[in-house]
């Protein structure tokens, strides 16, 4: 702005301050269109998002579209924060023209997949309560009944069956080192936590996840619902099917990767996407026909969004299904938890009471 800097100082940082904001994609997505329909060039519009947001991400991508890069080169200049998919979309949109279409196509897809993951989340937050609420009970029996009544049996001359003594022995170990264990218990729970913060542990875990039959195959429906759905985007935005399913790739697991390299190969020999998908195991029998009928009709972007439709519904139905049967089965066995630890709580007293009749 022609400016000349005449003074500057370090700004103090705080081991309490705040990380700074980060962009919303789907917020600026949003904003950004209302930019454009209201009437703004591109410039324009990001010049007035980078005011109001006062990010660096959207005055770098200001300054190199001052530079004369395109709206995507300068988004993929910096990838860390725009997904490859807008860079995607906003590439092939920029050879047709229609960049406000190919932003109303990304929301759209974007509000799908939150959905998706809003039904995950919901279908997994009583569950979750119900673990929590059974192993708090659990503990307290364990760190605090136990101990108690192992003071009442002790010195007892009388036999007490074997569990029992197992979990008065239990109640000893609390009541006498009970600082050691609870210790113990804390670096257990923190070398858990650490753990699941590895990549390489959580994709291990992912894949004996993938190794069960029924958790597998709805794990790979919802891995192919946002393929289908993300190449059925791009290619209505105009990408080859080549360029879309590269480019949709990096949503597979990496089990799927090997197929997908598969179908490709297929693709490139001239063979139709139905059966290349078929032969690669990247789709269903349903969703297979559905495919023939698109690269019949010509409108195989539209079919693949339906196809992805189609498996939010099976995975919202099988969700629905799993909570309904899972949660009596964990309350049962929780609740049997509980009746055992009570049960030889006062197993001893019931003995008792049979002596003395």
């Amino acid at each position: 702005k022609g400016l000349i800097p005449v003074s500057a100082k370090r700004k103090k940082t705080h081991f309490y301050s705040s990380k700074p904001k980060q962009l919303s994609i789907s917020l600026f997505s949003l904003e950004l269109l209302a930019l454009l329909d209201a009437g703004l060039n591109l410039v324009e519009a990001i010049e007035a998002l980078a005011i109001k947001e006062q990010q660096p991400v959207l005055t770098q991508l200001l300054n190199g579209m001052y530079e004369g890069q395109t709206f995507s080169s300068a988004m993929g200049q910096q990838s860390s924060v725009f997904p490859m998919l807008l860079i995607a979309t906003i590439k092939a949109s920029e050879k047709t023209g229609d960049l406000q279409e190919a932003l109303r196509r990304y929301i759209a897809y974007q509000q799908q997949i939150d959905q998706l993951k809003k039904t995950v989340i919901s279908a997994s937050i009583y569950p979750l309560l119900l673990l929590m609420v059974g192993g708090l009970v659990i503990l307290f029996l364990l760190g605090f009944v136990v101990p108690k009544f192992s003071m009442i049996y002790d010195g007892t001359s009388n036999e007490l069956p074997y569990l029992s003594q197992l979990l008065l022995m239990w109640g000893q170990l609390l009541a006498e080192h009970g600082e050691m264990v609870l210790a113990m218990l804390i670096l257990f729970i923190c070398t858990i936590i650490f753990a699941f913060s590895q990549a390489t542990v959580r994709a291990y875990f992912v894949a004996k996840l993938w190794q069960i039959p029924a958790i597998g195959r709805q794990l790979k429906i919802y891995q192919l619902a946002r393929f289908y759905r993300t190449v059925g985007m791009l290619l209505k935005g105009g990408a080859p099917i080549i360029t879309a399913l590269k480019s949709a790739s990096g949503l597979l697991d990496r089990s799927l990767h090997a197929s997908m390299k598969k179908a490709e190969l297929i693709i490139n020999e001239g063979k139709p996407i139905s059966e290349a998908m078929s032969f690669a195991g990247l789709t269903t029998p349903i969703a297979a026909r559905m495919l023939l009928v698109g690269e019949r009709g010509g409108n195989i972007d539209d079919m693949m969004a339906r196809i992805a439709s189609f498996y939010d519904d099976e995975l919202s139905r099988w969700l629905d299904w799993f909570t309904r049967l899972f949660e009596p089965i964990l309350m049962l066995m929780i609740g049997l938890i509980i009746g055992v630890v009570v049960l030889l709580l006062y197993m001893p007293i019931f003995e008792l009471a049979g002596n003395i009749q």
